[in-house]
């Protein structure tokens, strides 16, 4: 009788085992099925955050030729699938969105874009050191024509201020007006606007700038004193759209703030683990994608990642800053014009 009793003892131990098993089997497996479907649903929200234009296919083959990229060695397999050449993207920041958001930080309605940053990234091959020139948006430049996504196109104009060749004809007027200055191919095209930028800032939790002078600019409703500064996203994108409280009140002015904040964001995302914290990550990820505007070769999750990883040995010291050699327009001082040789020299440089 003992031995029967320990035997169905034994039994029972054995039954509630095998069922606490089985539970633990699926409650792992309902966590599996849930994380799984909500990382689904996090990617596809991030992919349909993306909006995108095929710039490629509006202006067709009468563009700069590619930069020719050196093969990897027949027989060899390449130690990494990431891509390594160099590339060329033009990034902007518009106020073209229209929205509550937008409009609270300074932006413009549809009607009225306007390209207030235009950087052109250079990424050297290899992909540990680049260049961001500035293109300042009072240039006087030869806009050329440019296609429109209603049909027909827009009229060559002279004279005309750079950031009007986006109020014209949008991403691909930027583009096409870069490349006819520079002579350089834009391989992307990258646009963020105001709301997006101080999302981002935020979602870093916040970016550490040192300012070299006091600001007072009633435009941007900035106020700095010189020296040491944590701001959060408004007070940056502040910072990025202030001319008329530092230096002479033009662009050339703004454009230094934004190489100095271009730097100091560059230093907290090296900073910021964010693989260790996931819901960070999603936070920076969201603010990225729900204010972005691309090429069709940047539009999905996947290419920005691939983007994104192949830039891990890029660290913030080896990123030069420039702006395009400007000097003073001969027909409105107000304005600048490219100052040559120097400025096509420097876009040679990017070939």
């Amino acid at each position: 009788m003992t031995g029967h009793a320990e035997n169905g003892d034994e039994g029972r131990r054995r039954g509630r085992r095998s069922r606490a098993l089985k539970a633990a089997g699926l409650t792992l497996a309902g966590a599996l099925v849930l994380g799984a479907a909500v990382a689904g649903w996090a990617y596809w929200h991030l992919n349909s955050n993306i909006k995108s234009v095929d710039i490629n296919n509006a202006l067709g083959d009468d563009r700069p030729p590619k930069a020719v990229t050196t093969p990897t060695p027949s027989g060899t397999v390449s130690a990494s699938p990431l891509p390594t050449g160099s590339l060329n993207i033009l990034v902007l920041g518009s106020d073209s969105r229209s929205g509550k958001e937008n409009q609270e930080l300074g932006g413009g309605d549809s009607e009225g874009a306007r390209s207030d940053t235009a950087m052109v990234v250079h990424l050297d091959a290899g992909r540990t050191k680049a260049t961001v020139v500035s293109i300042p948006r009072d240039t006087l430049v030869t806009r050329p024509s440019c296609p429109l996504p209603s049909g027909g196109s827009t009229s060559v104009a002279y004279n005309s201020m750079f950031n009007n060749a986006y109020s014209v004809g949008g991403p691909v007027c930027a583009v096409k007006t870069v490349e006819s200055i520079t002579d350089v191919r834009m391989d992307h095209y990258i646009e963020i606007d105001f709301a997006g930028f101080a999302r981002l800032v935020d979602a870093l939790g916040g970016v550490t700038v040192t300012t070299d002078e006091d600001i007072d600019d009633e435009d941007s409703h900035l106020k700095l004193e010189a020296g040491t500064h944590d701001l959060d996203g408004a007070q940056a994108l502040a910072l990025a759209r202030t001319r008329h409280g530092i230096g002479d009140g033009s662009d050339l002015g703004r454009i230094g703030l934004q190489h100095k904040l271009v730097k100091a964001l560059l230093e907290q995302i090296s900073a910021t683990n964010l693989l260790s914290d996931p819901a960070k990550l999603y936070r920076v990820a969201d603010a990225v994608t729900g204010s972005l505007t691309t090429d069709t070769g940047l539009d999905s999750l996947t290419e920005l990642m691939r983007l994104g990883e192949s830039l891990r040995g890029l660290p913030a010291d080896e990123v030069t800053t420039v702006t395009m050699p400007v000097l003073p327009a001969p027909s409105d001082r107000n304005r600048v014009v490219a100052d040559e040789p120097e400025a096509g020299e420097l876009w040679e440089s990017l070939r």
